[in-house]
């Protein structure tokens, strides 16, 4: 099996607050021959997700920090150009977590077979039918326990997870869904596009503010994206017994100093809410009953999807930025 080179991008200073585009550097890697049991894929999309952030920092979390001088990993989808594996032929779809290269390589475990869907793009089983999905899925169902008649609201609304999330709330049964998301346009789409019942732009005002006014019946269940402020609000306008799946806190991961927490966590007692925080590694086990019913939803037309894509590897660094500003809807990708 032949040589290759790959073109990769890595982390080589760890940012103070907002990431910039010295922090990282583009290589050229080359691969050796393919040893027994490995395959080489050429990826078509890579993710670029706000936990990646985190990673940029040298503490301790539920997965290893960024090595400064390393390539970084995410998310990737792509096709295999060579196999010495029983396991993958040529041209086989698969997902996998070595992204921020166009080649990768590597030990035919580290990739898993993609069951196509009929009219899926591919970036989709990186999207609304992969992780962002099964991460929206767990959040709703597994740790916050949505009911049918439940009253939810989604913070970051309009984001890769955000979007999902509001979606599979409705379909299963929540008797009204309300996001949030950082511009008009944004708003708009949540309603006209995702099919939630409300949404407001948390930049009009401040949130606090704003929630008890949009949904004045209270919360049952909170999936919050976003945390600080939102969090807090959440908190204010839950009903008595409410959950709150907590995924992330875009909001505070370029502070260069940690926020002060929430003024009304009292609520927490006095309401008996329950606020649990979650990865979708904690879940596998529900992957199976995910995998049906976004199948199912996706081929009868109930599920809609957007992507913001940056074309070229050469662009990765801007895409990721960019997402972390606010600037996508739905999933962010990266086309190589």
């Amino acid at each position: 099996m032949t040589q290759a080179t790959s073109t990769q991008i890595q982390l080589v200073s760890r940012p103070a607050g907002w990431p910039v585009p010295q922090d990282f550097r583009t290589v050229t890697v080359d691969l050796p021959a393919l040893a027994p049991g490995q395959v080489r894929v050429r990826n078509d999309f890579i993710s670029v997700d706000p936990y990646m952030r985190g990673r940029m920092n040298d503490v301790e979390s539920y997965t290893p920090p960024f090595a400064l001088g390393e390539t970084m990993t995410g998310g990737a989808v792509g096709r295999v150009v060579a196999s010495t594996s029983d396991q993958f032929g040529e041209g086989d779809l698969v997902v996998h977590a070595l992204g921020w290269r166009d080649l990768a390589q590597g030990p035919a475990e580290s990739f898993s077979p993609v069951q196509e869907v009929p009219g899926a793009p591919e970036s989709l089983y990186l999207g609304l039918l992969g992780m962002t999905g099964r991460t929206a899925y767990v959040g709703l169902t597994a740790v916050a326990g949505l009911r049918p008649g439940d009253t939810v609201l989604v913070s970051g609304a309009a984001g890769a997870v955000g979007s999902a999330a509001g979606q599979f709330a409705r379909l299963l049964g929540a008797s009204k869904v309300v996001g949030s998301a950082g511009s008009a346009r944004k708003v708009e789409l949540l309603t006209g596009r995702y099919g939630l019942d409300a949404a407001f732009n948390y930049k009009d005002a401040p949130v606090r503010e704003q929630l008890p006014a949009v949904i004045p019946e209270g919360v049952d269940v909170y999936y919050d994206n976003v945390g600080g402020d939102h969090l807090e609000a959440a908190i204010d306008v839950m009903n008595r017994d409410g959950r709150a799946a907590l995924c992330g806190s875009i909001s505070g991961y370029n502070a260069e100093h940690p926020a002060p927490g929430p003024d009304n966590l009292h609520m927490l007692t006095t309401k008996g809410l329950t606020l649990k925080g979650f990865t979708v590694g904690f879940y596998q086990d529900r992957f199976p009953e995910f995998q049906q019913k976004a199948r199912e939803w996706f081929t009868a037309g109930r599920l809609v999807y957007d992507e913001t894509v940056v074309d070229g590897l050469d662009r990765a660094v801007e895409g990721f930025l960019d997402m972390m500003g606010g600037g996508n809807i739905g999933k962010a990708l990266v086309k190589i």
